[in-house]
């Protein structure tokens, strides 16, 4: 072990870390979900799928909404000195590409799927109201873009993972063990 990782470095707050899991979560989810979802044959299973799929994309908004207000207004721990400029400014731009992707995604979700009029109940409590006038064609449109976000979410998390992985394995610094313990 180098003494990077024995040195404690300044973590992320509580209230950062929680929503960051949670999010990562439910993003992991609903792109599986997705996924799964969309190579099923139609039955129970695809439309339990299809509910839990719009439920946790309905939450995903407000969280998204709060996480992104909370980053604006708690300033992140600082990265270790000598990480170079251009590491930077990749994983400062991958975050906010990520808050950007996953605030776009739900949008487009909940316009295509109510220019589809499907109904969008949350966990089976609550239905949200469409926000877009009927329209197949359209829907369809909204929802292979809808897609194409999701696939973007995938890379943008990979690359954020890896990221991670790097600093705690190759560089072996404590950006990693920020996020975890704080």
């Amino acid at each position: 072990m180098t003494d990077a990782l024995r040195i404690p470095a300044e973590g992320y707050d509580a209230v950062a870390r929680s929503l960051h899991w949670l999010v990562a979560a439910m993003v992991i989810f609903v792109l599986a979900a997705g996924i799964a979802m969309s190579n099923m044959s139609e039955g129970p299973a695809q439309n339990m799928l299809f509910d839990l799929h719009r439920s946790c994309g309905a939450l995903l908004l407000p969280l998204m909404v709060a996480r992104l207000l909370y980053r604006l207004t708690h300033k992140p721990p600082p990265l270790p000195d000598d990480i170079p400029p251009i590491q930077r400014l990749a994983a400062e731009a991958t975050h906010w590409a990520l808050y950007a992707a996953v605030i776009v995604q739900v949008l487009l979700g909940w316009v295509g799927t109510s220019a589809y009029r499907a109904p969008i109940s949350v966990f089976w409590l609550f239905e949200l109201p469409p926000i877009w006038p009927e329209d197949r064609a359209f829907s369809e449109s909204i929802l292979g873009l809808h897609a194409w976000v999701g696939i973007t979410i995938a890379v943008l998390a990979s690359v954020h993972i890896a990221g991670a992985l790097f600093h705690h394995f190759v560089r072996r610094d404590t950006v990693l063990l920020r996020m975890l313990r704080g």
